[in-house]
């Protein structure tokens, strides 16, 4: 069994961490590997060694969290590790409440197991190396299979992570009852040594879509501790919110986090008493996403509006160019980004434009904040 250390609580009503200097280069250990022109057996092991000896117990707070992007090198598809590192610091620094790696904006279906250890690992070592050693790490764990989920929990904590963020399995959807998902999630839940986030993303999975009643019952379970809900449907996010007492910016309640899964509903989570959001527009304007859950917990609801209404059409932006999108505005406004794995397309220099374009009005906010 891993020791684990309570991290100290940090300040502020999102949870921000960490207030040493940030270094100008990523955290040496993670420099080493890309000394070599490909990453080595022995180079992963060197970066698992510093984080699998002691397991420190980082609480989610409410707040943003970002499923953050997997970076990958132009020239040959291998992961970018810098740039990772890089990365995850930027979005740290803007004071969102943790990270989420292989998610969908993680590119998770595009990567070996191994490699979706060494994200997760060199995301948690460059947030260490930065001071951030109490922000979380949320990472995507659905699978298939009961097994192979549970697996994939496993490596999520061996590398670092903090919580599993997990879908139920759909390939085999039309075999499936109401009660094979809940006995999925239970079992899962048994069988993983770190926190289960059940993620509720309809659209992803063939249509499955847990009601309120499902989650509710789940979250009763002593190693289920949120819900993240890309289905978008705020009136079973309040429901969930009320029967769990679930955690807000102003209010520890239960402590269970029952969160939007998208930017342009942000405000609507807050009021219906939801945790926050989890959210992949976090990644190319995380101030803003910070800002607007500032707003509202600061009493200031139409300055929050306002700019609910600005997040909402970036939010827009980001989900109709997707991750291809994503990457190209990194690019446009942060001088980083590249693009998705084949066979994901490269964008036209007009559609890269046009990507860019479609954030201008959201990027000169989050550059003036």
């Amino acid at each position: 069994m891993i020791p684990r250390i309570e991290a100290q609580p940090s300040a502020g009503v999102l949870g921000r961490s960490g207030d040493s200097p940030i270094p100008q280069s990523p955290h040496s250990m993670v420099q080493s590997i890309y000394s070599h022109s490909q990453y080595s057996d022995s180079s992963e092991s060197t970066l698992a060694s510093s984080i699998e000896d002691v397991h420190i117990s980082r609480p989610l707070r409410p707040g943003v969290y970002v499923p953050t992007v997997t970076f990958f090198q132009k020239e040959n598809e291998d992961l970018d590790l810098d740039v990772i590192s890089q990365h995850a610091v930027r979005l740290a620094q803007a004071g969102v409440a943790g990270l989420t790696t292989q998610g969908s904006n993680g590119e998770a279906v595009h990567l070996t197991h191994r490699e979706r250890s060494l994200v997760t690992k060199t995301t948690r070592i460059a947030l260490d190396g930065a001071g951030f050693h109490s922000l979380p790490i949320i990472v995507g764990c659905g699978s298939q299979s009961t097994r192979e989920t549970i697996d994939l929990c496993r490596e999520a904590l061996q590398s670092g992570g903090d919580y599993a963020l997990v879908l139920p399995p759909s390939y085999y959807k039309p075999l499936f009852s109401a009660s094979s998902v809940m006995d999925f999630f239970e079992d899962v839940a048994d069988g993983s040594p770190i926190p289960i986030v059940i993620y509720n993303y309809p659209s992803a999975v063939a249509g499955i879509d847990l009601d309120s009643d499902m989650i509710t019952r789940l979250a009763k379970h002593p190693n289920i501790v949120g819900c993240k809900l890309t289905c978008g449907n705020t009136g079973k996010l309040a429901r969930i919110a009320a029967s769990t007492g679930a955690a807000t910016p102003t209010e520890n309640g239960s402590g269970f986090m029952c969160m939007g899964g998208s930017a342009d509903f942000t405000l609507q989570t807050l009021v219906v008493g939801g945790s926050g959001v989890i959210c992949g527009l976090g990644n190319v304007a995380p101030k803003a996403c910070v800002r607007l859950i500032e707003l509202y917990s600061q009493g200031k609801v139409e300055e929050a509006k306002k700019l609910q209404t600005v997040v909402a059409r970036g939010d827009w932006a980001a989900i109709s160019g997707g991750i291809v999108g994503s990457k190209s505005v990194l690019e446009a406004y942060h001088g980083y980004g590249g693009y998705g794995r084949k066979p994901l397309p490269r964008p036209t220099e007009q559609e890269a434009a046009e990507h860019a374009n479609n954030f201008r009005e959201l990027m000169e906010i989050e550059k003036a904040l």
